[in-house]
């Protein structure tokens, strides 16, 4: 297994079988973000450095690579195909890549199990060519594979993200497509992004168990619709999530989604609750929504656990601070009280407003500068008993949300084993310091509900590491 991922995750060469003249066609895209970068350009698009070959028996080249009639035509090794072609031809293709001994095969044609009947006995006899030609295939309906570290797009995605250490494993392509343009818009990095489809050969599991051993890899993200081997899945997570974060959104908690789950990619959905036990009980964090997916993946990639459930909130908005514990208490995330030591450390800093609330959540008020936000911070991060914090910050005019995040990042660098999240209220003027923060690796929220819900998680995580050495 490990082997046949190799090649489909870090290939040296691939061929695109359906590779179209057609500007509208999934063929021509799949070959044009290999041989061009991207049908839609961005900053992080690059050509695939491997060797590129196509499969059209009724064109001579497109975009300048010659066409050969079929892969068997190709004299160099081949790691991984790309199949689009209508679905009643894809055994025909199959064939040829086995004969041609190819590696693994992403099939990204729809018209398979989905469908229905028919649609599930030729997704078999695909099937049936590829392991007696020891092929392990991705999909059928799927999206494709991208790694932007080696710039290889091998799908029908129109552009390519930025690199980062987040993978999101989906089972839905059009999901990751969108992910795509979103990660592009807010810089939002992955180490990969793997579109699974049908499932016919490779499942979830077998991608979380590869991608546990990738180092540029810190945190994995997975869209769910189903799952067949449950126990193969629990007993991967559990293994994985020893040393790498798995956050897992479960598609399918009502009757109606189920029936929809069905038809799109053939899958059994089974019961929510069910799921949600299996998840916590291999420590996987169940994300509710597409946003709270990625905001839990980012968090845990890049920041430690709490080593226990006790934080603080220094704002400079007492209205912002309030709402924060009101989440974090709805959650169970106990906002610590602060002792009568440490309230003694903060007057005597010298930097404290005579108003300032002397309680968790730390109000610094409105006029605070950044030399307040530092030795709140600093004398919180000292304490034994606070194991993680969350900063929020206003703009009022004297505000300087960029010398704020420099204080931050210095603090992150000198308390290593303690979390901090931000929330930098507001948008356009404060972007440059969220983006400072997000450049080296805090995360920052537009919500303290958000925040207090990635604390949340860490200290989840930190207590099912402790229990399960």
């Amino acid at each position: 297994m490990k082997g046949s991922l190799d090649y489909l995750l870090n290939p040296r060469s691939v061929v695109v079988i359906g590779a179209s003249r057609d500007i509208n066609s999934v063929g021509y895209g799949i070959l044009r973000n290999l041989v061009k970068g991207c049908v839609l350009k961005s900053d992080y698009c690059g050509p695939f450095p491997g060797n590129v070959f196509a499969v059209n028996p009724n064109t001579d080249e497109v975009m300048g690579v010659k066409c050969h009639k079929r892969a068997t035509d190709i004299k160099e090794d081949i790691d991984i195909a790309v199949i689009a072609v209508p679905a009643k031809i894809v055994s025909y293709s199959m064939k040829d890549c086995a004969r041609k001994k190819i590696k693994v095969a992403i099939i990204v044609s729809a018209g398979f199990s989905e469908i229905g009947a028919e649609g599930r006995k030729m997704q078999n006899e695909v099937m049936r060519i590829a392991k007696k030609g020891g092929i392990r295939v991705v999909g059928p309906n799927c999206l494709g594979i991208i790694r932007p570290l080696i710039s290889l797009n091998a799908s029908f995605a129109p552009t390519m993200p930025p690199k980062g250490n987040v993978a999101f494993v989906s089972q839905s392509g059009a999901l990751a497509d969108s992910i795509i343009d979103w990660a592009i818009a807010e810089k939002y990095g992955f180490s990969a992004i793997i579109s699974y489809g049908n499932k016919a050969d490779l499942d979830v599991y077998d991608f979380i168990e590869w991608l546990e051993k990738d180092k540029e890899t810190k945190a994995i993200a997975l869209y769910i619709e189903g799952i067949d081997d449950g126990k193969k899945f629990m007993e991967v997570a559990r293994k994985t999530t020893k040393t790498k974060p798995i956050i897992a959104l479960k598609a399918g908690k009502t009757e109606k989604a189920v029936n929809a789950i069905s038809t799109h990619t053939g899958s059994l959905a089974g019961s929510f609750q069910a799921y949600r036990a299996a998840f916590n009980q291999s420590g996987v964090i169940n994300a509710e929504t597409v946003e709270e997916l990625f905001d839990l993946a980012k968090t845990t990639a890049n920041q430690p656990v709490c080593k226990s459930n006790s934080i603080a909130i220094v704002t400079n908005g007492g209205g912002c601070g309030v709402l924060a514990a009101d989440y974090c208490e709805m959650l169970g995330v106990n906002v610590v009280e602060l002792k009568e030591s440490t309230i003694k450390k903060l007057d005597k800093s010298g930097k404290m407003h005579p108003a300032y609330s002397r309680r968790n959540p730390l109000d610094l008020v409105g006029d605070a500068l950044p030399e307040r936000y530092e030795a709140a911070i600093n004398t919180l991060l000292d304490e034994d008993y606070i194991s993680g914090l969350i900063v929020i910050q206003t703009l009022q005019t004297m505000t300087s949300s960029e010398e704020d995040a420099k204080v931050v990042i210095e603090a992150a660098k000198k308390h290593p084993d303690k979390p901090i999240l931000c929330v930098y209220m507001g948008g356009f003027y404060s972007r440059k310091g969220w983006r400072m923060l997000e450049d080296n690796g805090i995360p920052d929220f537009n919500d303290p509900k958000k925040a207090a819900i990635a604390m949340h998680a860490l200290i989840k995580r930190g207590e099912y590491l402790r229990t399960n050495k």
